[in-house]
């Protein structure tokens, strides 16, 4: 069964940094091209950064540069690292592979407030 754990979400400050983990599992992690996305109250869910086997990643316009991705494949675990955090990145983060795979995780909470 395809199981998603998101970790790593806190309340931080403005301009502060976090690092989300997200453990995968049921699936070939290591040849999946995995994404990183977010909800926000009332809002749709958005595509935030993307990890492709072989190294490749994209980046949504929101986050390039402050924003990383990455991949642990030996532990199936994607990571993001979020700096200059602001209150607009606010929401509950997931992970997927791509196509998606259900049930998504839990997601994790990340609240941006001074």
């Amino acid at each position: 069964q395809v199981r998603f754990v998101e970790s790593g979400g806190d309340l931080v400050q403005p301009g502060g940094s976090l690092r989300l983990s997200c453990e995968a599992s049921g699936f070939a992690f290591s040849t999946s091209t995995m994404t990183w996305y977010r909800q926000a109250p009332g809002k749709e869910r958005e595509a935030l950064a993307v990890a492709i086997t072989g190294g490749r990643t994209h980046y949504a316009d929101s986050v390039k540069g402050r924003f990383t991705i990455s991949r642990d494949d030996a532990k199936n675990t994607l990571y993001l690292q979020m700096n200059s955090l602001a209150p607009g990145d606010t929401a509950v983060y997931y992970c997927n592979a791509n196509p998606n795979y259900n049930p998504w995780g839990q997601g994790t909470q990340v609240t941006v407030s001074s």
